[in-house]
C-alpha cells in the first residue's frame, strides 16, 4: 500500500478521535439527556475545554477534505513519490500533535503545528501542480 493511501486511513480513525474528544468532554458538561435528546433549548456557553476542543475538530475538517481530494488525485495521477509520501506523513503527525496541543490552550505553537500540517498539504499538491503544466 501506498503511504498516501495508509495516511489517509489513519486520518479516517484521526476524525473519529477528533469527533469522540468533543462529544465527550461535552456530554460531561451538558449531561446524557442532552445528548440523547433533540438539543432544541438553548444551552449554556460551552467550557473552555469542549470550546478548544470543537474548534480542534472543526479546523481538523477544514483541511482533511483537501488531504483526501489530494490523496484521490495522487492515485489518479499514479504520483507516489517520497515527496508526496513524506508530505502525507508530515501531515498526518502535525494533525495528531495538534488535538492535544490545542486542547491544552498551547499558543503559537498550535499555529506553527498547523502551518507544519500546512506544509505536508503544499508537499503533495506541488507533484501534481508540475504534472499539469
Amino acid at each position: 500500500m501506498h503511504t498516501e493511501y495508509a495516511v489517509l486511513a489513519w486520518g479516517c480513525v484521526l476524525a473519529l478521535v477528533h469527533i469522540f474528544a468533543a462529544s465527550t468532554v461535552r456530554t460531561a458538561q451538558y449531561g446524557t439527556a442532552w445528548n440523547a435528546g433533540n438539543r432544541d433549548t438553548d444551552m449554556p456557553p460551552p467550557t473552555p475545554m469542549v470550546g478548544r476542543l470543537m474548534r480542534a475538530q472543526g479546523n481538523f475538517f477544514e483541511t482533511f477534505p483537501l488531504v483526501i481530494a489530494l490523496v484521490a488525485l495522487l492515485g489518479l495521477a499514479g504520483i507516489h513519490t517520497r515527496w508526496t509520501a513524506a508530505g502525507s506523513v508530515v501531515w498526518l503527525v502535525a494533525r495528531v500533535a495538534y488535538l492535544p496541543i490545542y486542547a491544552a490552550g498551547i499558543t503559537y505553537v498550535r499555529s506553527l503545528v498547523f502551518l507544519v500540517s500546512l506544509a505536508g498539504i503544499m508537499m503533495m499538491l506541488w507533484p501534481l501542480l508540475l504534472a499539469t503544466l
